[in-house]
């Protein structure tokens, strides 16, 4: 394995695949690497509908954008071939994210050895475990890793971080100011019913709940889903006896300004609820299947976790294969949240 000679690197490229939640977990390896090399060029790799995650983040060149068709595939890796990277990183550890990474040429090319194909790599490491001295490793620290691997400093392991830029608060300022009864000054508590799978989504009706204890409290709730979960923010609404504000149309950025900008997130583990970690919001996350230790929020500020102990957790989500329906997440009581909410305000 060739040393690196980091006094040399002008180039890196940094690639992450995948989802909301895994590009803003990239974003404290993104942080190392720009104060240990204020003056090279960061480029990352992300998929085309998550790339505006990364708008007006500033420790990054250039945002490279992909999608799924063989076409744009085969565009990017002509780019990034041309580009002449010293390093690239490959935070995924996907078979597209490899051919990705082995494409740009570079002459130091980063990655775990139970990564597939792990042979295209020349800097391996076993696990992000032996690298931390621990039992188990966030996603964050399972990325910094391989940074600290190959010398970027990263013991203080940095924290997410999202930038909210000017162009998202406009537009979102005029979408809340056509949706009433949201006022000016409301304390906004932002709540996402929904989540990537069952095992992770909790009881809509017990959000309902949820919404009315927050109005008891003095919040207006703003609920936010994509298009495709509409029927959910709309039963949401019916089943709450307060107002609920209710989008399933905002960009990322706007969700991000919106995030900023509400005093308190409540929502299933997922990408919104990373993102409002990025923005220093206190969060209350709902945990059903996941892995809390390798999922819980990357953050500093005030957080809290509700999961209900199973001997089955945590498992891959796809579907329960020890119940009827998936008691992980659905046993967890109304009270449970609301306790963990009156922690934090």
């Amino acid at each position: 394995m060739a040393e690196i000679h980091w006094k040399d690197v002008k180039k890196i490229l940094v690639v992450r695949l995948r989802s909301i939640g895994d590009t803003v977990l990239t974003t404290p390896s993104l942080i190392a690497l720009r104060r240990f090399l204020p003056d090279a060029q960061i480029d990352v790799l992300l998929e085309d509908w998550v790339a505006p995650i990364l708008d007006g983040f500033d420790d990054v060149d250039n945002v490279l954008k992909v999608s799924k068709d063989t076409k744009s595939r085969l565009s990017i890796a002509r780019q990034i071939r041309k580009e002449k990277y010293d390093v690239a990183f490959n935070l995924h550890g996907g078979t597209t994210a490899t051919f990705f990474v082995r494409a740009t040429g570079a002459k130091h090319r980063v990655g775990y050895k139970y990564f597939q194909y792990s042979f295209l790599y020349n800097h391996r490491l076993d696990s992000p475990e032996s690298f931390w001295k621990s039992e188990y490793a966030h996603s964050a620290e399972q990325q910094l890793g391989l940074l600290g691997f190959v010398g970027v400093p990263v013991e203080d392991r940095p924290k997410s971080k999202l930038s909210v830029t000017k162009t998202a608060t406009k537009s979102l300022d005029e979408k809340l100011k056509n949706s009433k009864p949201v006022e000016n000054n409301a304390s906004i508590a932002l709540l996402h019913p929904v989540a990537a799978f069952e095992t992770k989504q909790w009881a809509t009706e017990k959000f309902a709940r949820v919404a009315e204890f927050l109005g008891e409290k003095g919040f207006q709730t703003v609920a936010v889903a994509t298009k495709t979960e509409r029927e959910i923010l709309s039963k949401l609404s019916t089943l709450s006896n307060v107002p609920i504000v209710t989008f399933y149309d905002l960009s990322l950025p706007e969700i991000t300004a919106l995030a900023s900008r509400a005093e308190l997130f409540v929502g299933n583990d997922s990408g919104i609820a990373h993102i409002a970690s990025a923005v220093n919001t206190p969060s209350v996350v709902i945990f059903g299947s996941s892995n809390r230790n390798h999922w819980r929020p990357w953050t500093e500020s005030p957080h809290e976790i509700v999961f209900e102990e199973m001997p089955c957790q945590p498992c891959t989500g796809y579907s329960c294969e020890e119940f009827d329906a998936p008691k992980c997440i659905l046993t967890i009581k109304s009270k449970s949240v609301m306790k963990a909410i009156s922690k934090l305000v």
